[in-house]
């Protein structure tokens, strides 16, 4: 598993909420808009607008503000137009690392990024220098005690391609982006309960890094993922699972 991934089963361990809620909330609802604006208002037609109302409820999400969202973003209700926007660069060590953002002013989002990479040890690239290290799977995390075999056998037959044990404890079961549906309702028919559920991106290779550059490369995603305009922010880094937590510390 990528050091990224890594880092998100730290993250989601040890930070509270609460304390972002604000923050999330706009993310989340931003998310909505885009998703509405761009396959409709149907969840039931539009499964990337059903996938940010299923993480928005997760979230606590009052459900005004949700029907509030979705009417903007599908125009039946005025409000600011956000569109999706993709930057592309490289953290310390030559890391790799591809930002996900939705903004209503594309020169602001690419300022403020480009000052990110300059000010913690990366630089911005041209579109399209990273992107080709990753692949679009959907991914599902499982923490604590889980019946492997029986994991593996609901999930491939269920049209996944590879479940593998991590050496942090979790389990991880990856699927191609069009079986992410039927993998997700199989998994939930047998029982398994997953503490994360995602079609996401996957580096092809890792690059490890130690040190200086670890220290340097969690800084510059914690940096990113703190932006408003930034959803999503992937990487290719691999650093140990102790060093993570100790700089998680």
């Amino acid at each position: 598993m990528a050091g990224h991934s890594k880092w998100a089963n730290i993250r989601r361990k040890k930070e509270k909420e609460d304390k972002k809620r604000g923050k999330l909330f706009t993310k989340l609802l931003r998310a909505i808009q885009a998703a509405a604006r761009l396959g409709g208002p149907d969840p039931d037609a539009n499964p990337r607008l059903r996938k940010a109302i299923e993480e928005a409820k997760a979230a606590n999400m009052p459900k005004e503000n949700i029907e509030r969202a979705i009417k903007k973003g599908s125009g039946t209700e005025e409000g600011v137009i956000y569109e999706e926007c993709f930057y592309e660069g490289y953290g310390p060590g030559g890391a790799a690392v591809l930002v996900e953002s939705i903004t209503d002013n594309r020169k602001r989002t690419a300022s403020e990024i480009r000052h990110v990479f300059s000010k913690n040890g990366g630089s911005l690239g041209e579109a399209g220098c990273v992107a080709w290290l990753f692949e679009r799977k959907g991914l599902f995390v499982f923490e604590g005690s889980v019946d492997f075999e029986r994991l593996f056998d609901v999930a491939v037959e269920a049209g996944a391609e590879d479940v593998r044990e991590s050496d942090d404890g979790t389990v991880e079961v990856q699927t191609p982006p069009e079986n992410f549906e039927a993998v997700k309702h199989a998994l939930s028919a047998a029982g398994f309960q997953f503490v994360s559920a995602e079609v996401t991106r996957v580096p092809k290779n890792v690059v490890k890094l130690q040190g200086k550059d670890a220290e340097q490369m969690i800084r510059l995603l914690e940096a990113l993922e703190d932006l408003d305009d930034v959803q999503k922010v992937y990487s290719n880094f691999d650093i140990s699972t102790e060093e993570l937590e100790r700089l998680a510390g």
